[in-house]
């Protein structure tokens, strides 16, 4: 099978949309890797599931499904024969039972990370101070502009939900660890990690790599693929 036949699905996590992944697509497609984003509407954990697979349905052959941070429990979730790989950037991997807040609140927080709270409308939005100071603090100044304008709220409902089996247990997993990440702290990430058995990777980037670090993105994305898929 040529890499050409390869789709990698890309679910961005709370407080970002699509367009957070619009670097390591680009890079992606100069490779010739079939790239797209599921856009999750951060409503439910059952929404954003099926979010993905609507668009894991799309893709014409197998799949490569990567998370950042809250789409790790996302992509976990989903169920499809075509899903061969799973990729974790510094994400939410709870195990069965568990909520994706036993895993985010598992350690104690880093002391940059924003405060919290549901709105009047319900939903926890990202204080724009809390871009540049824990989000993304390696980006630029435009980049975090963008991230802020762009930011999509979550509702709180879709981290009080236990979880069900993880994909992780029935297919390969690799975890990019952000040494650097003040919104998921890096011991939990690796707690993480290990618990799953995961292929890691750790660098010295931030909580959006994918934003600040493509490259880094890129390198473990390929490794799922070549790993996994035969090209």
């Amino acid at each position: 099978m040529s890499i050409e036949n390869v789709n990698v699905v890309l679910a961005h996590g709370a407080w970002a949309d699509g367009s957070s992944w619009a670097k390591v697509v680009t890079a992606l497609k100069a490779k010739g890797i079939q790239a797209s984003v599921a856009p999750l509407p951060l409503t439910s954990l059952p929404d954003d599931v099926a979010a993905v697979l609507r668009s894991v349905e799309r893709a014409a052959g197998p799949v490569v499904l990567v998370g950042h941070a809250y789409a790790g429990a996302v992509i976990a979730e989903a169920r499809s024969e075509k899903i061969k790989a799973l990729v974790y950037v510094a994400a939410l991997a709870p195990d069965e039972g568990e909520k994706v807040a036993d895993v985010f609140y598992r350690a104690e927080p880093h002391a940059l990370a924003p405060k919290l709270a549901p709105d009047q409308n319900g939903l926890i939005w990202l204080p724009e101070d809390g871009f540049p100071a824990a989000f993304a603090q390696n980006a630029s100044a435009d980049e975090l502009a963008i991230l802020a304008a762009v930011q999509r709220p979550i509702s709180p409902v879709c981290i009080m939900v236990p979880v069900s089996r993880p994909l992780w247990k029935d297919v390969p997993a690799w975890f990019l660890i952000a040494e650097e990440d003040r919104m998921i702290v890096a011991e939990t990430q690796r707690f993480m990690a290990e618990r799953m058995k995961a292929r890691i990777r750790s660098h010295r980037v931030d909580h959006s790599p994918s934003v600040t670090a493509p490259a880094v993105v890129v390198d473990i994305i390929v490794d799922a693929i070549l790993a996994t898929i035969p090209t």
